[in-house]
């Protein structure tokens, strides 16, 4: 076990000292694209202005023959591009892949300096974050960088899941959690090919008023996720780390892909992935507390006062829990404005 003390000193000699915060931007979206896609690659300096986190993949999406001109596509880019108050990051190749030590040694040591997060896939065990972060440190160490480059892992086995604690608290490096739900769904055996969202098999049916067991049997669709997430929220909450929704992959049904990151955005998710554009202005929606709530958040702590005792506001009793929801509510807002004039007009703050 190691020293607590020990825990925010730096892992190499001369590697930047570990923060003991997790600085929290704006990141209502995580934009993936591949770098070694020319016409995507392209848009990036465009896209970067209208997202909070851009991510250049190097990992699933992009084919075996591909991960070299991904990985050093994104040097390219990171080199060539102002990204201004967006956020770059990065999803490596697996820790089981035989790509994952190049992508770090590359990516560190020639962009390390533009880079704020590495995302690392199929994470199982504060094992899998012990390892990268030792490894970053020496990287950046060589690098000389000044500050220390986050970890973000994504929950995508069953393993993982059961390891969620322990993963968010391996390290002061850790900025968050994302739910990977095709892989996990494979690493479980679930029934299901879709990437995210619900399935209409996975039912609810209210009970018969007759004789007829088919008559008035109305059915409710679930959330196959609804477990996963909540533990993964409570994991990051618990080590003030942030937790993500990760994709939703059927581009074309806007409809329900809006309702998935309104369910993780009400369980305590900050954000999740988008796929392509049309995610994007979904996911900022979202993610973006209403002005309707953000006023009501307003009146409710003017009225609290130094947010003990209790207070009536339509009727509706407001008490010291309130209050801590509703300075939540606003801390979000208030970062979220000096981001977005939009924002900042409609929250009046």
């Amino acid at each position: 076990m190691r020293n607590p003390r020990a825990f925010l000193r730096p892992l190499a000699v001369g590697a930047p000292k570990p923060s003991s915060d997790v600085p929290f931007r704006p990141s209502r979206m995580i934009h993936f694209f591949d770098p070694s896609n020319e016409k995507m690659a392209a848009k990036v300096p465009d896209i970067a202005k209208k997202v909070d986190i851009i991510l250049g993949n190097l990992e699933d999406a992009v084919k075996t023959e591909k991960k070299e001109a991904a990985r050093q596509g994104l040097v390219d880019i990171a080199k060539a591009t102002d990204f201004g108050d967006t956020q770059l990051w990065t999803r490596v190749n697996s820790l089981d892949s035989p790509w994952v030590l190049d992508d770090l040694i590359t990516l560190v040591t020639e962009i390390g300096d533009k880079l704020d997060v590495i995302m690392v896939p199929k994470v199982e065990g504060a094992q899998d974050i012990h390892y990268v972060d030792r490894l970053l440190a020496q990287l950046e160490a060589r690098a000389s960088l000044d500050r220390q480059i986050l970890v973000h892992a994504i929950l995508e086995t069953a393993e993982g899941v059961a390891n969620v604690e322990e993963i968010a608290a391996a390290s002061p490096r850790m900025q968050g959690i994302s739910l990977g739900p095709a892989d996990l769904a494979a690493s479980r055996r679930m029934k299901t090919t879709r990437v995210g969202g619900g399935h209409p098999g996975y039912i609810v049916r209210q009970d018969p008023t007759g004789e007829d067991l088919t008559v008035g049997r109305t059915t409710y669709q679930q959330d196959l996720w609804h477990y996963t997430i909540a533990r993964m929220v409570d994991a990051c909450a618990m080590n003030d780390i942030l937790p993500f929704y990760g994709p939703f992959g059927d581009i074309k049904d806007v409809v329900a892909c809006e309702d998935q990151f309104r369910n993780a955005f009400l369980l305590g998710c900050v954000g999740a992935w988008s796929l392509h554009p049309v995610q994007i202005d979904i996911a900022k929606k979202v993610f973006s507390p209403s002005p309707e709530d953000v006023a009501h958040a307003k009146r409710v702590v003017e009225a609290m006062g130094d947010g003990s005792g209790a207070v009536m506001i339509d009727g509706k009793m407001e008490d010291d829990a309130s209050c801590k929801q509703c300075l939540v509510m606003l801390d979000l807002a208030k970062s979220l404005a000096e981001r977005d004039p939009e924002l900042a007009a409609a929250y009046d703050l």
